[in-house]
């Protein structure tokens, strides 16, 4: 047990012994006056993916190598350690500065791409608030249109896919939340905005339904004075929804409001033609 406990304190101090040679030779690479040594260490240090380190050794150098020979890779290190550490907001800054300074690098189409890469990954849940998402992908459109033949196209397409699949799901979200409050009118226009909008969409079957619904719910509850032209789009959208969807699952219960709302019809045509005999 003694020459266990001996083991473990001599393992221990040996790693501290480790930790302040570490430290030690960090503080000499921040405190030396010489760039060619710093940019060195600073490359090891990035390269070992230590991006934490690069960091500040990068930063000092980013003015200390300005219009010399060295500065295009050491702004380059400097984006690509924050986009290491994850920092999505000052590496998207970065590399985007990084493309525009230096056009005619040939790192410049990827810190073009990682700069939307970093918005792609600050794109939240479709529930919250959409900038990044719309961020990312004029920044990825811009990727396509700066480098159209790049190989990295197809990832920007499929990135940029993903983006808008969760623009549509938002979308389809706030307009079925109207309906799903019981607001038939905000419902209706809502969903035909967003049909008109997304006419290829997952939820556009879903969407051509709740229209039915919610226009017939809206025209039951509407007074006398508007009821049966509302009972009459019911019929008009039902035909929008049976033509695009055949065999959906809703369009029995499509075509229940549609029989409801022509009664409805039959029933104010027939009141007010006994009414004008009188």
């Amino acid at each position: 047990m003694i020459k266990s406990v001996i083991l473990n304190t001599c393992a221990l101090a040996l790693l501290a012994v480790a930790l302040l040679a570490s430290c030690s030779d960090y503080n000499k690479v921040l405190k030396s006056t010489d760039i060619n040594y710093k940019f060195t260490k600073a490359k090891e240090y990035y390269e070992k993916e230590h991006y934490y380190k690069s960091l500040p050794i990068l930063e000092e150098l980013i003015g200390l190598t300005r219009g010399s020979q060295l500065a295009e890779e050491v702004y380059y290190l400097y984006a690509k350690s924050h986009f290491g550490v994850e920092d999505y907001y000052l590496a998207n800054y970065y590399l985007k500065t990084f493309s525009k300074t230096f056009t005619n690098s040939p790192r410049s189409e990827e810190c073009l791409f990682l700069a939307a890469e970093c918005s792609f990954k600050l794109s939240p849940s479709y529930a919250l608030d959409q900038t990044d998402t719309h961020n990312a992908i004029d920044e990825y459109q811009l990727f396509l249109d700066t480098y159209p033949h790049s190989n990295l196209k197809d990832s920007a397409n499929h990135q940029m896919d993903r983006l808008n699949l969760k623009l549509e799901k938002k979308a389809y979200e706030n307009a079925y939340q109207f309906a799903k409050t019981l607001k038939f009118k905000a419902a209706t226009a809502a969903l035909k905005e967003f049909v008109k909008d997304y006419p290829g969409s997952v939820y556009r079957e879903e969407a051509l339904y709740l229209i039915v619904k919610c226009q017939y719910m809206l025209a039951e509850g509407s007074i006398d004075e508007k009821k049966l032209e509302r009972m009459r789009a019911v019929a008009e959208n039902y035909r929008t929804f049976a033509t695009a969807f055949p065999e959906s699952k809703f369009l029995a219960d499509a075509a229940s409001y549609l029989r409801k709302s022509e009664k409805q019809v039959e029933k104010w045509i027939s009141t007010a033609s006994e009414q004008s005999k009188k």
